[in-house]
């Protein structure tokens, strides 16, 4: 399993309606073959700053949901309201050695 991480920075006037878009997308997310979870998380000392984490079954899954027409109609959405580029990780739990 892998989990993405994406780093996001919004207009401080746009904030609503990411949280609204996040919102009518999250279950169609969750939904896609191979995702497991997706969750918001808000920043506690900067107000504009959110992370969204979403646990898929595999690279290929993700890549997958990352060519989709939906991805690229919500990011498309998504983009237009921020304030920084965004950045994003793809993790996996490591294994430490006994």
């Amino acid at each position: 399993m892998l989990v993405r991480i994406v780093k996001m920075e919004f207009e401080k006037e746009h904030i609503e309606d990411f949280q609204a878009l996040f919102s009518a997308v999250q279950n169609k997310i969750v939904n896609f073959e191979g995702c497991q979870s997706v969750e918001l998380y808000h920043d506690i000392y900067t107000e504009n700053r959110f992370f969204t984490y979403s646990h898929w079954d595999n690279t290929a899954a993700l890549e997958k949901y990352r060519s989709s027409s939906f991805f690229k109609e919500t990011w498309a959405r998504t983009k237009v309201l921020f304030s920084n580029k965004p950045e994003a990780w793809s993790v996996q739990q490591s294994k430490l050695l006994s």
